[in-house]
């Protein structure tokens, strides 16, 4: 039997935003047509708006101690930029100012989007030069990136990270063909992780991967932690042929109206993704102040 390849979905593909001033309306396409999207850029893009913006330090807010306290100067402005990020594809997924936002931090470390009056749900990963965000209006979302040429062999055995089913299939490939596997397998159930709002080690072992008929990535399974399996888009994607990025959303589903007003709760709502760097405390926030312009069509703000 010839096995299936994995054939990620374009559409999930990563969109790449160079610096504050997008383009975002890519960004509020895949929301309107999926719930969801996932963002890359660099430090160095948005580095000298960081830099350069005079309300950085009402930007930054309660987080300003400790962006002053970190060390190295990389650290620090690595620490500002990641939060210029996530503020902005907050701002485009819900599609208003920046400065009409406040980021906030669940008792796990995960971030709240305050202000907006929507469930807005987001995910920051981050390795070398490369930052992604995953936001999602329609449920959890998680993000992991790894440098593509990484061992992943090295760090961890597999038994320890596949499950049993998987295991086998990853003997059974040449070593080359095996490490690239075992990448995307480690970078899938770091994002999956996160989307669930734990760690890799709760499912590295006990969650597996396989592929349908159309070569899509599927939970083994009928159900699993989260929620069925059919609830789940996995996607892995190759970034500036350096960097594979994940991502895993679990689309909710669609209440009634009355239900969804009922539900709203702006001032104690959670997110279920954790922020790869933390803040100092549940009650900490950021306020975001630079405007952003995005999207498509009559009800998105365009420059």
């Amino acid at each position: 039997m010839v096995p299936v390849r994995y054939r990620p979905d374009p559409l999930d593909a990563p969109v790449h935003i160079a610096g504050p001033e997008g383009p975002w309306e890519e960004v509020g396409d895949r929301l309107d047509d999926v719930g969801r999207a996932v963002v890359c850029t660099t430090w160095g893009q948005w580095l000298a708006a960081v830099l350069l913006d005079p309300a950085l330090r009402p930007l930054l807010g309660s987080d300003w101690p400790r962006y002053r306290q970190t060390e190295p100067a990389a650290g620090r402005m690595r620490f500002a930029v990641s939060r210029f990020v996530v503020g902005h594809c907050a701002a485009a997924a819900l599609n208003v100012p920046v400065d009409g936002l406040e980021l906030g931090y669940g008792p796990g470390g995960q971030p709240l989007v305050r202000g907006a009056g929507e469930d807005l749900e987001v995910s920051l990963a981050h390795t070398g030069e490369l930052i992604v965000v995953g936001v999602s209006r329609t449920g959890p979302i998680g993000v992991d990136v790894q440098a593509a040429d990484r061992d992943v062999s090295c760090d961890v055995p597999a038994g320890q990270l596949c499950t049993v089913a998987e295991g086998a299939a990853l003997a059974a490939l040449p070593e080359g063909e095996r490490r690239a596997r075992l990448l995307r397998l480690w970078t899938l159930k770091e994002a999956y992780a996160r989307a669930l709002g734990h760690g890799l080690r709760r499912c590295s072992s006990t969650v597996g991967f396989g592929h349908d008929d159309r070569g899509r990535v599927v939970l083994a399974g009928a159900v699993q932690e989260g929620g069925a399996a059919g609830d789940w888009s996995l996607t892995t994607h190759l970034v500036q042929e350096r960097y594979l990025v994940g991502a895993a959303h679990r689309r909710r589903p669609v209440l009634p109206a009355a239900a969804r007003e009922a539900q709203v709760d702006t001032g104690s709502r959670s997110a279920a993704v954790p922020l790869e760097e933390r803040g100092s405390g549940p009650v900490d926030h950021l306020r975001f102040l630079r405007p952003v312009t995005s999207g498509r069509g009559e009800g998105r703000r365009t420059p």
